[in-house]
């Protein structure tokens, strides 16, 4: 009687286990059809992650707005400068390989003078870089670097703050771009195959820098948002790469035209993945892309920023701004329309991925988009908090 009485009380505890969950599904979905509306949303992934495992991921809207075709899960959406992450990633690794220094002078392994010209004796580093306090700034713009060069460009000091290098903060594209050059220098590697070699592959994830190995039926379309006229127009330059430009590539100059700053193709379940190894420092089912150290260092507060509580560390945010009473890692991303979030807690253990391919964009807290603070709080609500 003692063993049917627990087999009884056991699937009582999972009929309710599976009534909550259902309840919370259904819960969230309506809100996110509410908060879509709300921001106008032409699509929307989710993903939610609790105790190294992904406890809901979801879909909605269209990956392509002109043919009402439905955003599916194993659909890639370009994620702006969550990209940054796994460039910091790729440095971190050469540094464990004692191919390259945290110290190192930028300028000897670019091979040309990288120097703030208010203050020409101090060394650009590649930890000045990973941080944004190089004094570099985007002022120039960010793709080419001969607006670093003073031989190639007129007005390549513009290119620079007048705060000396280490010192302060300046969120810099154009820094970022500049280690995806180095990461090319330093291992003899293509960036975007590296990238791929390095983290991506070992990872299991189906992503890349490069648009020419993904399958472009498995791309979702950027749409901007026009508060003018309340239309959406398509972004077509977020997923093109000329033939031309990589047969006259030239390593360790040629990187920008993969955008290491903002340029990775990858889904929101996939994405999730890569954020649980970080979680993890640096490890996910027994496959190590970084040394624990690493890791730490990566997500460490190594300055604060230009927002009141948010500190950076190489290519990682703690912000309090995201989740009302909660102090996240990780990072976000907007470029051309879409609008993207990684974020965790590193000791509660839980985190989410959000991305939208266009939105009205609209903030109330000025940092993040009103659609990314939502759809955080509507997975933290339904699927961590919820007991």
């Amino acid at each position: 009687m003692k063993i049917i009485r627990n087999i009884l009380l056991m699937g009582a505890m999972v009929f309710l286990a599976v009534s909550c969950i259902c309840s919370a599904e259904k819960q969230a979905q309506k809100e996110f059809e509410e908060i879509m509306e709300r921001n106008k949303a032409v699509g929307l992934a989710v993903v939610a992650v609790k105790d190294g495992r992904v406890v809901y991921n979801e879909t909605f809207g269209y990956s392509d707005l002109d043919a009402t075709e439905a955003w599916e899960k194993e659909d890639v959406l370009r994620i702006a400068s969550i990209s940054k992450s796994f460039t910091a990633t790729a440095i971190l690794q050469l540094v464990e390989q004692g191919k390259l220094s945290l110290d190192a002078d930028v300028s000897d392994i670019m091979g040309f003078t990288i120097r703030n010209p208010h203050y020409p004796d101090t060394p650009i580093t590649v930890k000045m870089l990973l941080s944004h306090t190089s004094s570099m700034s985007d002022a120039n713009g960010y793709f080419s670097f001969d607006y670093l060069h003073r031989d190639c460009s007129p007005t390549w000091e513009k290119a620079w703050n007048s705060y000396q290098p280490g010192t302060g903060y300046q969120y810099c594209n154009l820094g970022f771009n500049t280690l995806g050059a180095i990461i090319e220098k330093c291992s003899g590697v293509r960036f975007d195959r590296y990238v791929y070699e390095n983290i991506l592959k070992p990872l299991g994830v189906y992503a890349h820098h490069n648009v020419n190995e993904l399958d472009p039926d498995k791309f979702v379309k950027i749409y901007r948002y026009s508060h003018r006229d309340s239309s959406f127009k398509w972004t077509e330059s977020a997923y093109e790469l000329h033939p031309d430009a990589l047969s006259e590539y030239k390593l360790g100059y040629s990187t920008t035209l993969f955008s290491p700053t903002g340029g990775l193709k990858i889904s929101a379940q996939d994405l999730a993945r890569v954020m649980m190894m970080h979680m993890n420092h640096g490890t996910l089912d027994g496959v190590k892309i970084l040394d624990r150290e690493s890791a730490i260092l990566m997500q460490s507060e190594l300055t604060p920023t230009d927002h009141e509580g948010e500190h950076y560390g190489m290519a990682m945010i703690r912000t309090n701004d995201l989740l009302s009473g909660q102090r996240l890692l990780g990072h976000d991303g907007l470029a051309l329309g879409a609008y993207t979030a990684m974020y965790w807690h590193p000791e509660d253990n839980y985190g989410f991925v959000v991305m939208t391919n266009g939105c009205t964009g609209v903030s109330d807290n000025d940092i993040f988009a009103n659609i990314l603070c939502e759809s955080v709080e509507c997975l933290y609500r339904n699927f961590v908090e919820r007991k």
